[in-house]
């Protein structure tokens, strides 16, 4: 497995047995729920003397357990603690509750909220309706930012050359006949976005999907997130959604970025 970027810019500061410890929990996903010893050596790169002593300390403290049978490790329940702690503290994610649960109410489609993690999006907050297509995407999911439309929102507001970076970084690659993948194409996006002040993306990831998104930023730049709003391409085309929620969103985002710390 790749060095982390701390392990590539030589941080002195850097506790590696940390850092390792978090590898070793991140290998675990919907692909890999269960995995062995060798696995997950040959996963995070550690030789397995290594692999063996985090998993040990991972599995004494509640976040890992072994199937005797299999010889498999699984992530225990108490790996969402994390997450909840996040949830009830973020003062983000407190604070864009009211604004993200009335949009959702009075729109009745899928409200979101996303921050950019290098080149991905990972949603922190969902609201759902009963009319969008089940995508399979929850609060934690993490999806690729240059085909989604809170990742090209997200991306609009950085500089270019930091654009260039995360691109750079990226797998890029399609997911559906229709997905934008080019860097030159990925681009042609995130300029139009920045002159209308708002994504739309169809059918980027997800087969019948339709999604518009708008950046928001705190007064002193922290905080930068998006919310978006996904619906069925087969109850709105184009000009439908952006006549029909574009300015509740814009409006919604102006709020909450009026409300976040800075």
């Amino acid at each position: 497995m790749k060095e982390s970027i701390s392990e590539e810019r030589g941080d002195p500061l850097m506790v590696r047995a940390v850092e390792k410890a978090f590898r070793v929990l991140g290998t675990f996903d919907a692909s890999h729920p269960r995995q062995t010893l060798t696995q997950i050596a040959g996963r995070t790169g550690l030789d397995r003397s290594a692999a063996q002593r985090f998993i040990h300390t991972l599995s004494q403290l509640g976040y890992l357990r072994k199937d005797e049978r299999t010889k498999a490790y699984e992530l225990t329940p108490k790996a969402l603690s994390l997450a909840y702690q996040y949830s009830r503290s973020s003062p983000l994610v407190l604070r864009t509750h009211p604004y993200l649960s009335h949009l959702n109410r009075t729109t009745e489609e899928t409200i979101s909220l996303t921050v950019l993690d290098e080149g991905d999006i990972i949603y922190l907050s969902r609201y759902l309706s009963p009319n969008v297509l089940d995508t399979d995407v929850n609060v934690g999911s993490r999806l690729p930012a240059y085909c989604t439309a809170g990742g090209l929102a997200l991306l609009s507001v950085l500089k270019d050359e930091e654009v260039n970076d995360l691109l750079a970084r990226s797998q890029l690659r399609a997911f559906t006949s229709k997905t934008i993948y080019d860097v030159e194409g990925i681009w042609r996006q995130i300029r139009l976005v920045r002159e209308r002040g708002f994504s739309l993306v169809q059918e980027q990831i997800y087969s019948g999907d339709i999604s518009i998104a708008c950046p928001i930023v705190s007064s002193d730049r922290q905080t930068i997130a998006a919310v978006s709003l996904g619906a069925s391409k087969f109850r709105y085309d184009e000009e439908t959604i952006i006549h029909r929620f574009i300015p509740t969103l814009i409006a919604a985002g102006r709020s909450i970025s009026q409300v976040l710390p800075g």
